[in-house]
């Protein structure tokens, strides 16, 4: 697996397009701070580092996706905007907006995993990781 985020991202994007109520898959420092950010933003419900069912050593990380009273989608969009081909960095002034605000870019900045609003509000600027909406 040459990019563990877009794997995430995809996962995640599956699941919700096939409506289900959790998603699973190996764990990560990077993918623990995503899934606390989304959470932070009100995309998810919440996540748990779990020990997996074939061997104990192993950790996955298991999200509970979030849907409307009516059973619409929250996450509407889930992209990567960094790839390992192609790393995309953005200064504190040039953090992209998603939607005119409705939606948020994560950036993996030096204080973790920021919204680009946290990020602007702390004043740092990072990777810009994925835009969500």
């Amino acid at each position: 697996m040459s990019d563990p985020v877009a794997d995430m991202l995809t996962c995640v994007r599956n699941a919700v397009a096939a409506e289900r109520a959790m998603v699973e898959f190996p764990t990560s420092k990077l993918r623990v701070a995503i899934a606390d950010a989304l959470q932070r933003h009100g995309y998810i419900w919440d996540y748990a580092v779990v020990t997996a069912e074939d061997n104990e050593n192993k950790k996955r990380l298991r999200i509970n996706l979030k849907y409307g009273p009516t059973g619409e989608k929250v996450i509407q969009h889930i992209a990567c905007v960094s790839k390992p081909g192609k790393r995309v960095y953005s200064a504190v002034s040039d953090i992209p907006s998603v939607l005119q605000g409705l939606g948020i870019c994560l950036l993996s900045t030096n204080r973790g995993v920021l919204g680009g609003g946290e990020a602007k509000k702390a004043n740092v600027g990072g990777e810009v990781l994925c835009t969500v909406w």
